[in-house]
């Protein structure tokens, strides 16, 4: 299902900005989060010469180098993907003078970010990428979901009244067979008693079955 799930939620934090307390806004859901091998396969599934094996182990090495080579001050760029690159997240308040600034006292973190390519061919920046998109409100998914599964119920109990019933009729109650006698009042006493294939098959006063020509 090639479709991206949200929800509608309400905004009830109340020292949010006044013109956001109370509204209604959507969020994405997701329905799992895939792992490398998990990735691997769909790929060598998805018309791909090489096995699920090296494309784990591709993948594996590029993300081996894609950290050494941001570590190395490099941004690295997946043509048609987006870029890779690091940025700094400093202490609050900072340093006072350029010459008291401090790594280890100062800087706080690393962040790798990603920059969708926007190339006029592949453009997948946020404003483009919406476009690509077909959304599903998870609360309409659901609320489908349950009436098929209703539906399916009430079909399943229906046929197997119906089998029920139609067994006990056409078993019947009657005490032999052959000899042009039927097996009870049902279907399967008729059909027993004349051993042909239907109406045009009788019994002849010895008891053999012959065809009606």
């Amino acid at each position: 299902m090639s479709k991206i799930l949200y929800e509608v939620y309400k905004n009830d934090i109340k020292d949010s900005e006044s013109v956001m307390y109370g509204k209604y806004y959507a969020r994405l859901k997701s329905i799992e989060t895939m792992s490398m091998a998990r990735m691997a396969k769909h790929i060598s599934e998805h018309g791909s010469v090489f096995t699920e094996d090296v494309v784990e182990g591709v993948m594996k090495k590029f993300k081996t180098c894609l950290l050494e080579m941001l570590l190395e001050s490099k941004k690295v760029k997946v043509a048609g993907l987006g870029t890779f690159y690091l940025t700094a997240e400093c202490q609050k308040g900072g340093a006072d003078k350029e010459e008291d600034f401090n790594v280890k006292e100062h800087l706080k973190a690393l962040h790798i970010r990603f920059l969708p390519d926007q190339a006029a061919e592949d453009n997948i920046s946020s404003r483009e990428f919406i476009k690509k998109a077909e959304f599903v409100n998870v609360k309409t998914l659901m609320s489908s979901t349950d009436e098929e599964a209703s539906s399916a119920s009430n079909t399943g109990n229906t046929s197997t009244g119906g089998n029920t019933s139609n067994t006990g009729s056409n078993t019947g109650d009657g005490s032999n067979t052959g000899g042009g006698s039927n097996t009870g009042g049902g279907s399967t006493g008729d059909n027993t008693g004349n051993t042909g294939t239907g109406g045009d098959d009788y019994h002849d006063p010895d008891g053999g079955t012959n065809s009606d020509e």
